[in-house]
């Protein structure tokens, strides 16, 4: 399964991104999605996921600041962000699960910077 992040990018600090993470047809539909993030010098870390059943969990630094969502017709998971710091500033990875497998994206840069 290929997965493709895209709309990652440079913004100002109060700024907001839409970040979408596109999957092959009928791929997502009884997967668990989530988005991941690594910044330079640390550990890849959880930022949001979604089950197939469209429950969601969020990492503590999201502050209701994020919001996850996917649409299964349109095999997309999104990861909308708002109120970005600094802080935030990572590679944003997308992540598929079904049963024992699990896929991952390529990663989409999102800079937070004046």
């Amino acid at each position: 399964v290929q997965l493709q992040a895209f709309g990652g990018g440079l913004v100002q600090p109060g700024g907001s991104l839409r970040l979408s993470c596109a999957a092959p047809r009928n791929s997502i539909r009884t997967a668990d999605m989530g988005w991941y993030r690594q910044a330079p010098g640390k550990e890849r870390e959880l930022v949001a996921t979604v089950t197939s059943r469209n429950n969601k969990n969020y990492a503590d630094f999201v502050e209701g600041r994020f919001t996850i969502s996917r649409d299964n017709a349109k095999n997309t998971v999104f990861l909308q962000m708002i109120s970005l710091k600094p802080e935030d500033t990572a590679v944003y990875y997308c992540k598929l699960a079904k049963g024992f497998r699990v896929y991952w994206g390529q990663g989409t840069q999102v800079t937070v910077s004046s």
